[in-house]
């Protein structure tokens, strides 16, 4: 049984808020971890057609039949439940309400509108490193591989037999709720396309070009992507030592798996000579930083930073007078120069910046003037 670090944030908040509201990605365990939470509420499963047709049809009397509180998945289907909830959970202040979903947008539209003072918000991601490296030998290039939904985990799914079938089964079907694609190839295409853009700043009129599409549909796409836990956008520091800098965002995918799978990269092997290596393992690293936040039931505060003139930090972890600087490289042996853009990022941040610090996939730990150098299994221990 595999422990969420995320359990122990959310009982505590459950027991000084009337509502919890927890969300993240189709398959990513919410369902399994809001169960565990309490044993005494009953759980109600939205997305069965029977009862989502009753909350739809009588919210006020669907509802009255869980005055002392429950359990409701994909709560997103309805979005006209959130006021009967609001009237029933200051009415009996006692009661206690587990709400989960895994479109963002709609969730947190129908959350911020009638829920607003009365919930707390946690994101659940797939499995951590953290959470799952006691009970795997997965080497790194399996692990970004493989991904970290916990289906593959808990029943010893192969990757190549999940993620055809998410994208399928959930994305698809997801996607279509949230906008209206009447083209799947063309969306397929697009997924492709992003996969191969990890890393890179985000270039919405060059996806659009490469995919057939209009830059318009290019922005609802990466949206819908975004919100339904696929994508992420990790935006550029502005704690600006210089004016000229980019205000683009980069691409990241929330699962490495899935990336790959998109990709057609068959395995680990094939992984260890792609040319995208060197993205899958800095979006891993990354990934596992705001996973770190979530878990904790904190905001991330990752951002990356890059001058007009190409120079860039990978990673910058800001912590109001603490900040680090990350580089992420996926050679295994040290070299002097995986420090030289943080030679140049510390001649301006100056004081500022309290950390260097270079994760690799070697195995030694390196002190340098320049920073430090440091094995990829210890990236928890950096914020």
């Amino acid at each position: 049984m595999f422990q969420r670090i995320l359990t122990h944030k959310a009982k505590n908040l459950l027991e000084k808020y009337p509502i919890l509201t927890v969300t993240g990605p189709r398959q990513s365990g919410k369902t399994t971890l809001i169960k565990s939470i309490t044993e005494h509420l009953d759980y109600v499963n939205l997305e069965q057609p029977d009862i989502r047709t009753f909350a739809e049809n009588d919210p006020k009397g669907f509802i009255e039949n869980y005055l002392k509180g429950a359990i409701f998945d994909e709560i997103q289907n309805v979005p006209e439940f959130f006021s009967y909830l609001q009237v029933i959970s200051d009415e009996h202040p006692n009661s206690k309400f587990i709400l989960s979903g895994s479109q963002n947008f709609l969730l947190m539209q129908s959350v911020s509108q009638s829920l607003a003072g009365r919930t707390a918000i946690l994101n659940l991601l797939p499995f951590s490193y953290q959470e799952i490296k006691n009970y795997t030998h997965k080497s790194l290039w399996e692990l970004i591989y493989t991904g970290f939904y916990p289906r593959i985990y808990d029943k010893n799914i192969p990757a190549v037999d999940f993620y055809p079938y998410y994208i399928q089964t959930y994305l698809e079907r997801d996607i279509r709720q949230l906008i209206n694609v009447m083209d799947l190839n063309s969306f397929n295409t697009f997924l492709k396309l992003c996969a191969g853009r990890i890393g890179q700043l985000i270039n919405v009129s060059s996806l659009a070009n490469d995919t057939g599409i209009s830059p318009n549909t290019a922005k609802k796409w990466l949206s819908a992507l975004e919100t339904s836990y696929v994508i992420y956008r990790l935006k550029p520091h502005h704690n600006n030592f210089n004016k000229r800098l980019t205000k683009q965002s980069k691409l990241y995918f929330y699962d490495t798996g899935l990336a790959c799978s998109l990709l057609q990269i068959g395995s680990a092997e094939q992984l260890k000579t792609h040319y995208l290596k060197g993205g899958l393992f800095e979006n891993f690293v990354i990934t596992e930083l705001i996973k770190k936040s979530t878990n904790k039931g904190k905001q991330h505060s990752l951002y990356f930073w890059r001058d007009h003139k190409g120079k860039e930090i990978d990673c910058i972890i800001d912590q109001g007078n603490n900040v680090t600087a990350l580089e992420i490289k996926s050679g295994s042996t040290f070299s002097q120069s995986y420090f030289d853009n943080l030679k140049f990022y510390k001649s301006l941040a100056k004081s500022k910046l309290k950390k260097s610090i270079v994760v690799y996939t070697g195995v030694n730990h390196i002190k340098t003037s320049d920073g430090e150098l440091i094995n990829w299994q210890n990236i928890d221990d950096l914020n």
